[in-house]
C-alpha cells in the first residue's frame, strides 16, 4: 500500500522561523510521523518545485492515500494534475486535506463550493473534541486534542453536509468549527482536518500524528470500517 504526502513546499524557504519547526519540511514532519505510526506502508513525499509537481503519473497510480497540505500556492497546481488526482480519487484512492488545503483546487472540485471559512491568526488555544467516538479516525485519540497555539478556522465553513462529523474545534475567542469532517466522492473516501498552521508545531503533537494515521488507515481503498460498538467499547474508559 502507499501513501503520498504532498506540501507546496513554499513557506519552508521563505520563513527561517518555520523552517525552525520544519527542518524537513511540512511533508517530511507527517511522512516521519506516518512511517512511525504505520511500518507497513511505504510513504512518499511530493512538493509543488519538483518535476511534475511532485506527483508524477506513475507516483500518482501507485498511490492508495494522498495527503494534500498547500497554503499560498494553490493556483500553481497544474489543472491536469487536479484533474488526474480527482480521477484517482471517483476510482478508489484515498484524499486527506490538511488546514489551507481547504481552498486546493482538489478539494473544491471534489466539493463544488467555495470552502470558504472565517479564520484568525492570533496563536491562540485550540480544543479538538471527538463528537464521533465510534469512528475508526477518533481510535485512541485524547479528548480533548489541546493544541497550545494555533491558527483559528471558524464557521460558516462552506462546504457540503459532511457524511460524518468525526471532530468540532473550540477557539479561546469562542468560535466553533467542524475540524475534522468525512466525505465519499466515487468509490473513494475524503477527510478534510483543519488543525496544521504553518506557524506552529502542530504536526510534531503525538495526538495529531495518530489523527492522521487513523484516516490515512480509513481512507485505504477497501478498508473495513469498525463496527460502532467496538469503537465505544474500545474508548469507553476516556469518554
Amino acid at each position: 500500500m502507499g501513501v503520498t504526502v504532498w506540501n507546496e513546499g513554499r513557506h519552508e524557504r521563505t520563513k527561517p522561523e518555520m523552517a525552525k519547526i520544519y527542518p524537513d519540511g511540512i511533508h517530511g514532519a507527517i511522512a516521519g510521523g506516518l512511517r512511525s505510526a504505520l511500518p507497513d506502508l511505504e510513504i512518499h513525499t511530493g512538493t509543488l518545485d519538483e518535476p511534475a509537481q511532485g506527483l508524477p503519473e506513475e507516483l500518482l497510480e501507485q498511490t492508495d492515500v494522498l495527503l494534500w497540505w498547500g497554503h499560498t500556492a494553490h493556483d500553481k497546481a497544474d489543472d491536469a494534475l487536479v484533474d488526474r488526482i480527482a480521477a484517482r480519487v471517483l476510482g478508489g484512492m484515498g484524499l486527506v486535506v490538511l488546514h489551507s488545503g481547504h481552498y486546493s483546487k482538489i478539494f473544491r472540485k471534489l466539493m463544488g463550493t467555495t470552502c470558504s471559512l472565517s479564520w484568525r491568526n492570533d496563536g491562540e488555544r485550540e480544543l479538538v473534541w471527538t463528537i464521533n467516538p465510534a469512528h475508526p479516525i477518533a481510535a485512541g485519540v485524547d479528548q480533548p486534542i489541546v493544541i497550545a497555539e494555533q491558527e483559528m478556522y471558524g464557521e460558516p465553513f462552506d462546504i457540503p453536509d459532511p457524511d460524518e462529523i468525526v471532530f468540532i474545534s473550540s477557539f479561546a475567542g469562542g468560535e466553533v468549527f467542524r475540524s475534522g469532517v468525512t466525505f465519499r466522492r466515487g468509490r473513494g473516501r475524503v477527510f478534510y482536518f483543519s488543525p496544521g498552521d504553518e506557524a506552529y508545531p502542530v504536526y510534531r503533537n503525538p495526538q495529531i500524528q495518530r489523527v492522521l494515521a487513523n484516516a490515512v488507515r480509513w481512507a485505504m481503498p477497501g478498508s473495513a470500517v469498525v463496527p460502532p460498538a467496538e469503537a465505544v467499547r474500545a474508548n469507553r474508559e476516556r469518554y
